[in-house]
């Protein structure tokens, strides 16, 4: 069975973001089962600090096992994600070349996902039936105010609350008209058939890079985020 572990930065996405990955993972392979660890949580601006991204990583690739993938999902928020993604991809294949690794930056938060298929989501989680996308939903800049704006009197959104939720009922297909949601899905695509491969393929464990050490004593302990 696959196992890709994964490294996001809200609370929301902690429970939103396995859910997201299995589903497009049985859209794209329906007979093959996903297992997706706990996701390891990183703030956002703490991830991009020298030797964030690297140690996060490594817990991954614990987590992921000896064959697993890694996914890293932020938002750019203010960022440019073809700017953002490259350079954070760089620094995580540099930290375990050994492993598959994708990174995706969301444009400009999670949350513009839902918003490029609102007409999915009308009528859940309290929002109004006569929800519909906007033009172009990426370029809000707070697409968390934009679902509490179209929600029923007395509600507003709460990622803890309605991310996961939403996340289980927007339409994948609708959302990819966005593009970092696409980027994701081709991720996930590609993730999922290089782990494919690696099933049938032996793997070694990573070089180790302290000095020699007595034979059998393994690399030396990384400590936990």
């Amino acid at each position: 069975m696959p196992r890709i572990a994964t490294i996001v930065e809200g609370r929301g996405e902690v429970e939103a973001v396995p859910i997201l990955l299995r589903r497009i993972a049985r859209s794209i392979a329906p007979n093959r089962v996903v297992e997706v660890p706990h996701p390891i949580r990183v703030g956002r601006y703490k991830i991009v600090r020298d030797g964030e991204v690297e140690r996060a990583v490594e817990l991954a690739a614990r987590l992921a096992g000896m064959n697993g993938g890694i996914l890293i999902v932020l938002d750019a928020e203010d960022d440019c994600p073809a700017e953002m993604g490259p350079k954070i991809l760089a620094r995580a294949k540099t930290a375990r070349p050994d492993r598959s690794v994708k990174v995706v930056f969301a444009k400009a938060e999670y949350e513009a996902w839902f918003l490029a298929a609102a007409g999915s989501i009308a009528g859940q989680c309290g929002i109004s039936d006569s929800t519909v996308p906007p033009r172009e939903p990426e370029t809000i800049r707070d697409a968390k105010g934009w679902l509490s704006e179209r929600m029923l009197a007395g509600k507003r959104y709460r990622p803890t609350l309605h991310q996961p939720a939403l996340t289980a009922g927007f339409d994948l297909d609708t959302a990819r008209a966005a593009p970092s949601f696409d980027k994701l899905w081709r991720d996930v695509s590609a993730l999922l058939s290089a782990l494919e491969e690696d099933e049938h393929r032996p793997r070694l464990p990573p070089p180790c890079s302290a000095p020699s050490r007595p034979v059998g004593s393994g690399c030396p302990r990384i400590p936990r985020l």
